[in-house]
């Protein structure tokens, strides 16, 4: 055992030094995918399978953090989750809500939600609000807040944030005396982007989904246009520094030619 430690050990070391600073994506959006099978072939509850991978969450971050990303989108909860059986979701928005509660106590990231937190129950809405609102702290002495930024991703689906961006910009134009006819006319890409849950943020550069699953199930739809995918066959709470840093490995091996 010890000595399988030390192999993973130097192994994992030499991943590292394979990865440059300058080639480290700056975002990194990830499909925490895989707790329910994971829990089934460890013969547990889905629940305990939701808990196993909530708590591999802050592991992750670390690893982020230290490797130079600056912001990461953790897809915790979409849209289609929102229909599943109360048995299970009740118990799995209860892990989700205490897990960022948890990420907001430690203080080390800067939060955002990002999805229609409005089709969550009031309640756990009104905890994951406050919760990550703790986190935006005043600038320190005139100086920007350094922290990593954490996108938090509950209630999310691509399809309804492009939506929730295109009525944002009409509600915005209306206000402003324009007609639908104006708005259809001068409606660009860029009202667009402005209007999307992570506006203000570089769009993610590296899209990791583990599990084995390889497809997006419309996570950062208008963002990922440019990103670069990497699937990765282990179970979200059996993910590893190690798959990580293969994954960044791999990213920084791409030539991206960010459609030129």
């Amino acid at each position: 055992m010890a000595g399988d430690n030390l192999i993973y050990e130097l192994y994992e070391r030499r991943l590292a030094s394979q990865i440059k600073p300058d080639r480290v994506p700056r975002h990194v959006g990830v499909i925490l995918d895989g707790n329910r099978r994971w829990a089934k072939s460890m013969g547990f509850g889905a629940s305990q399978g939701h808990k196993r991978g909530a708590d591999k969450i802050s592991e992750f971050l670390g690893w982020a953090e230290q490797a130079g990303v600056r912001v990461a989108t953790l897809w915790l909860l979409s849209t289609d989750n929102l229909s599943r059986d109360p048995a299970e979701l009740s118990p799995l928005l209860d892990i989700i809500v205490g897990a960022v509660d948890e990420l907001s106590a430690a203080g080390r990231w800067r939060l955002r939600l990002v999805g229609a937190v409005d089709l969550l129950p009031p309640s756990m809405a009104q905890r994951l609000r406050t919760a990550v609102a703790s986190t935006v702290g005043p600038e320190q002495g005139g100086r920007a807040d350094e922290r990593m930024q954490v996108n938090v991703a509950v209630g999310y689906g691509g399809r309804q944030e492009i939506a929730d961006a295109v009525r944002d910009v009409l509600r915005e134009r209306a206000a402003a005396g324009h007609s639908l006819e104006d708005v259809a006319q001068s409606l660009s890409e860029e009202d667009i982007t402005a209007h999307l849950y992570t506006k203000g943020q570089p769009d993610p550069d590296l899209v990791i989904r583990t599990s084995g699953e390889q497809r997006l199930s419309g996570f950062l739809l208008w963002q990922s246009v440019h990103s670069e995918f990497y699937f990765c066959e282990a179970y979200w709470p059996d993910f590893r520094r190690i798959d990580f840093l293969r994954a960044l490995r791999d990213f920084a091996r791409r030539e991206r030619r960010l459609g030129k």
